[in-house]
């Protein structure tokens, strides 16, 4: 009973995820799925994104967290449109899901964007689980995390399609070996791009901004 239950969950919110994906589509509006594990940088890193993004291309973003509305308020200098989603108000699940999203997407006026940014709750097991929608899945990993992280959560990181492997500017300070993480990498996800990037110090931000840019462009039919 339990398995059916779940299996019935997950469809339903994947066919959320389908009108989602319809739904922006028609607007032209390109959604990423931003993961990782609690303290991988993600809302640093979004900071820095969306200063470099926000004078060429029109940003919302979706914070989700279990408790507290701290990252929303550290991205809200950039005066953007931000919608929070708390999850302690409704059982405190350790993800998103499709249709908190699309009620989300219904909150903004989306002829008057051209990126969502959609920040996950912390965790590499249950959001990798759950579609919204997204044009890209992309997986924030620390540096230091270690190098285990693709062998130990394979649907995370076989589920998205571009890694960003941030706080590189602290590689000469621990015995972490990227070999060992590109080969777990493989193992699992052999076509995956991986951009690294010091969110605070800038290194590689260029690269992740081209990408970001291009994406969009495509999808806007600039």
């Amino acid at each position: 009973m339990e398995i059916k239950i779940l299996q019935d969950i997950l469809k339903s919110n994947k066919d959320v995820a389908g009108e989602i994906r319809q739904m922006l589509r028609e607007k032209n509006v390109y959604m990423i799925d931003m993961m990782s594990s609690p303290g991988s940088g993600k809302t640093t890193l979004n900071d820095k994104i969306i200063g470099k993004l926000k004078e060429k291309y029109r940003i919302g973003v979706i914070e989700g967290d279990i408790k507290t509305t701290k990252d929303a308020e550290r991205l809200a200098k950039h005066d953007i449109p931000i919608i929070q989603i708390e999850t302690d108000r409704f059982g405190g699940d350790c993800h998103l899901e499709s249709t908190w999203i699309k009620k989300c997407l219904e909150g903004f006026d989306l002829d008057k964007l051209d990126l969502i940014i959609v920040e996950n709750i912390g965790n590499l097991v249950c959001p990798a689980e759950f579609e919204i929608g997204d044009d890209e899945r992309m997986v924030v990993l620390s540096v230091t995390e270690g190098e285990d992280k693709p062998a130990k959560y394979p649907l995370m990181f076989n589920t998205c399609r571009t890694m960003v492997l941030n706080k590189i500017d602290l590689l000469p300070y621990l015995d972490y070996s990227m070999d060992e993480l590109m080969k777990n990498l493989s193992n699992v996800n052999p076509g995956m791009k991986v951009i690294q990037v010091s969110a605070t110090k800038g290194d590689g931000m260029d690269e992740l901004i081209t990408h970001i840019s291009r994406n969009i462009d495509k999808k806007i039919g600039m």
